[in-house]
């Protein structure tokens, strides 16, 4: 008997005597226990507020990323206790790996993403400082910080390791201690899940904390600095955000709702062509994959009128080839439902969906099952359709959540997008075509109603990755029915969970905040070479201004015929006076970075081991025969690569021999930490 227990101050806390039955979907049997303890919310929140966020805010960014890909190795290396769990959901080892090693896979996406895109520092720069002032002594910048509140994440039945990992990652990464509540029907598996990260050692006390069964009044004590992370359906997004403490607080709060998502076949796509097959084929895995219990999975399937019948044959051929019963059995293609009640459900909204929808399938309570009886919540892959989805309503109003989709027709490609839109906001929509127009159009008639377009076709169709697969690069919500959310999206997952804030002051503040050098604040004259220091000597703001080097019409030359680069602003006065951006023959912008170089670098070895690039190059003035040109070379910032090494971002500027700036840009360094 599965006993879930909750995780509260540090302390396992098992089911009471309220606790609630969990009825396995396989079998009906009664697997489990779950909830039923009372639980003190208050001193959970105080005890996230006050230990756990102090602790991981205390860390910077990177040392946050690499507790979080620690957690993702450790979980990896134990995720065969979670597999062993899985079937008892109802779901395939197939359907399990999207649950259990997409979990796994997005936490260490996230932690790479901290490393590679954020600060090595506890306050993220949220774009480019903004000049306040004619002198540019006073200047803003936006910054990011962690809330200093608790992240409540409250997940659905359907994934309930995915569920709490990509919501679990990004808060982390934040800065932010979570408290997690899954849903009572699958929760012995994210207990599972959970239990790991605990006995893992890695994250600090109170970072994480579990609740299995009601969260009691804990919205209710909930405040400006919390956040509410939500999946699941629409009524129930619905009963939560209504909370008067989180109106009433203004609390964050993220919904990733059900949705009716569409697919759309192009009218470019020919039947029995490869993009058609690959539509087929995707169609097909989104009604049967976790037993069409996934909120991305596809509920319209949108084709041209003279398409219908080829599509209808192909995928009621393909359906007809999936296995059904127990998920742990040899040859099952697809599992049970999460629950009896879940299936329920489904058969209601089937009944709700007849008065506008033929079905093309058979009874989907007639089985062949292997392995299972007919007491499981199993229902076959049911295929409607829609003959006119213009005067239908249910069909883009109503969700049978699970292995259910509608197939309805279209005109053209504006029908298609507007018959996708019916859907009222969708988690996400795909479109399958060989022809980019297409796909412009429909993108630009639909976009502003999906939080994701899946555009596949032919030639992507070998590596794309899925019409129902949220990918922790990618953003994953949408508007209306789809909840008005946004998670995962990289480091814009991360912000979810931080105050953006607009800091102003002169230089040298802004630089003190964000520990990045900005154009006027104070220069550290080290005394020696830069590149003669180790990456732990080499402060912010230490600066190199170098002799000056004057550019002649030889260099000029010599570079144009040496390079190949013989364009007439460089190698023909006359032309180049024509042109009102120059007063004559100029030296080429390669040149002055070369040229910048050779007076910057101390050629000897030492501490910087290479040079990995440069971002925003701009050339602001032309530089002209006779004219000087000198350097400063200042430390912006310093980040963490590897136990032996570390970035170091240059600020570089050019001036002439007027003062005036003639270049500017970022250059980056490998500097070892030792000599």
């Amino acid at each position: 008997m599965l006993r879930p227990a909750s995780y509260a101050i540090g302390k396992w806390i098992e089911p009471g005597a309220e606790s609630r039955a969990i009825h396995g979907p396989v079998t009906g049997d009664l697997i489990g226990q779950a909830g039923g303890a009372p639980l003190d919310v208050q001193r959970m929140l105080d005890w996230a507020r006050s230990t756990g966020g102090p602790a991981l805010r205390a860390m910077g960014f990177h040392d946050r990323a690499r507790l979080i890909k620690a957690l993702a190795v450790y979980l990896g290396e134990r995720k065969e206790e979670l597999y062993a769990i899985n079937p008892l959901t109802g779901a395939t080892r197939r359907d399990g790996a999207i649950d259990i090693d997409g979990g796994i896979g997005t936490m260490m996406v996230i932690a790479s993403k901290g490393r590679r895109e954020m600060p090595d520092g506890q306050v993220y720069v949220d774009g480019a400082a903004e000049g306040l002032s004619r002198g540019g002594t006073f200047i803003g910048q936006h910054i990011a910080v962690p809330l200093q509140g608790v992240a409540v994440l409250i997940n659905a039945f359907n994934f309930p390791v995915w569920g709490m990992l990509e919501k679990l990652a990004p808060a982390i990464l934040a800065g932010m201690p979570v408290i997690v509540k899954p849903a009572t029907q699958t929760c012995y598996l994210t207990e599972a899940c959970f239990r790991m990260i605990i006995e893992s050692g890695i994250l600090p006390e109170g970072a994480v904390q579990l609740v299995i069964g009601g969260t009691g009044d804990m919205l209710d004590r909930l405040g400006a600095q919390d956040v509410v992370s939500f999946t699941g359906s629409a009524d129930t997004a619905l009963h939560l955000r209504t909370n008067p403490a989180l109106m009433r607080n203004s609390v964050r709060f993220h919904a990733e709702q059900d949705s009716l998502n569409a697919t759309i076949l192009g009218p470019d796509v020919a039947a029995g062509s490869p993009a058609f097959q690959a539509f087929i084929k995707e169609a097909a895995n989104e009604i049967t994959t976790k037993a069409g219990q996934k909120c991305t999975a596809i509920r319209r399937i949108i084709v041209p009128q003279s398409a219908i019948n080829e599509v209808s044959e192909a995928l009621m051929a393909r359906l007809a080839g999936i296995t059904l019963g127990d998920p742990a059995a040899d040859g099952v293609r697809m599992g049970a439902l999460a629950s009896a009640a879940q299936k329920a459900d489904v058969l209601d909204k089937l009944s709700a969906l007849a008065g506008e929808t033929v079905r093309l399938t058979d009874d989907p309570e007639t089985l062949d099952l292997i392995g299972a009886g007919p007491e499981g919540a199993f229902l076959a892959p049911t295929l409607l359709r829609c003959d006119d989805p213009d005067a239908a309503r249910a069909v883009h109003e109503l969700e049978a959540f699970g292995p259910v989709s509608t197939l309805m027709p279209y005109r053209d490609a504006d029908h298609a997008a507007a018959l996708a839109n019916r859907g009222g906001g969708s988690l996400v929509a795909s479109l399958v075509t060989d022809d980019p127009q297409v796909a412009r159009q429909v993108t630009l008639a639909s976009a502003a109603w999906h939080g994701r377009l899946y555009i596949n076709g032919a030639s992507s169709a070998n590596e794309a990755t899925g019409h129902g697969a949220p990918l922790p690069h990618m953003v994953h919500g949408g508007p209306g029915r789809a909840g008005g959310g946004e998670e995962l999206g990289g480091v814009r997952g991360v912000l979810h969970y931080m105050q953006r804030t607009a800091v102003q002051g002169s230089p040298d503040v802004i630089a003190a905040i964000t520990g990045q050098w900005q154009p006027g604040a104070a220069e550290i004259d080290a005394q020696q070479h830069p590149f003669q220091r180790t990456f732990n000597e080499i402060r912010i703001g230490e600066t190199l201004h170098t002799d000056a080097r004057e550019v002649t019409l030889e260099d000029i030359a010599h570079f144009a015929e040496f390079t190949g680069d013989t364009f007439y602003a460089h190698t023909d006065e006359e032309a180049a006076k024509a042109n009102p951006f120059f007063p004559g023959r100029v030296a080429h912008g390669y040149l002055l970075l070369s040229f910048a170089a050779g007076l910057f670098v101390q050629p000897d070895p030492g501490p910087v081991l290479a040079n990995t690039g440069l971002n925003s190059l701009s050339f602001q003035k032309p530089v002209s025969p006779g004219d000087s040109i000198k350097v400063r070379l200042t430390c912006k910032r310093k980040t963490r690569r590897t136990d032996s090494y570390g970035e170091i971002a240059w600020h570089v500027t050019l001036t002439n021999q007027d003062g005036d700036q003639v270049a500017e840009y970022e250059l980056l360094t490998m500097v070892s930490y030792t000599r």
